[in-house]
């Protein structure tokens, strides 16, 4: 989120706020029961489905949960019955990924080496420029859209090669939200926020 908050003194401090806003947001989110976990994710996925800009979306960027993250398998079925072009992200090198298309989670995603569910090899690339909506995830994100994510910068690159105005979209419990993240140049702020419990639009 390149928004400039923070004066230049302030910055050498900014990457080490990051790390501690990171590890707390991430310890609250593990913090959650399973099951509490799982009803949650079906009410987070529920407001995704019905934002506007995935509803009219024809190609969207979702990813598979991984560890505590919120559970994205409803919205992944929802999309796919609902005929969209699914496309999930792939790793490839350093902050630099893919999209590939899939059409059965169970048959498409294999755990990468890091045990992230991702897509096999063999099916198709989706270009970025393509996306319709990209949802992300992240560790902690504030009201103004600020996202800190995990520190590898895979969105980071990715973000900036999507079409001008496409929506971005953010999933999130209500446990990882801060009241205002320190950020960086390279930091990019998502459009929305969704959680269990509301909608937060950031423009």
């Amino acid at each position: 989120m390149a928004d400039g908050r923070g004066d230049a003194g302030s910055r050498p401090a900014i990457p080490r706020a990051k790390v501690e806003f990171r590890r707390r947001a991430l310890a609250a989110r593990d913090a959650l029961p399973g099951a509490e976990r799982a009803l949650l994710s079906v009410a987070v996925c529920a407001r995704a489905a019905a934002l506007p800009e995935l509803d009219k979306a024809g190609t969207v960027m979702l990813f598979a949960a991984f560890r505590s993250e919120v559970d994205t398998e409803p919205l992944v079925s929802w999309a796919l019955e609902q005929g969209k072009t699914v496309c999930l992200p792939r790793v490839l090198r350093p902050r630099h990924m893919a999209a590939y298309r899939i059409a059965d989670p169970a048959a498409d995603l294999v755990p990468s080496a890091w045990g992230v569910p991702e897509p096999r090899e063999g099916l198709e690339e989706v270009p970025p420029e393509r996306m319709d909506v990209v949802v992300v995830p992240g560790a902690a994100f504030d009201a103004a859209g600020g996202r800190c994510g995990y520190g590898g910068g895979f969105y980071d690159s990715y973000l900036p090669r999507t079409r001008p105005g496409i929506p971005w979209v953010a999933l999130a419990f209500e446990a990882q939200l801060v009241d205002e993240l320190p950020c960086e140049p390279h930091d990019l702020a998502v459009g929305s926020v969704v959680t269990e419990a509301r909608v937060i639009r950031t423009r």
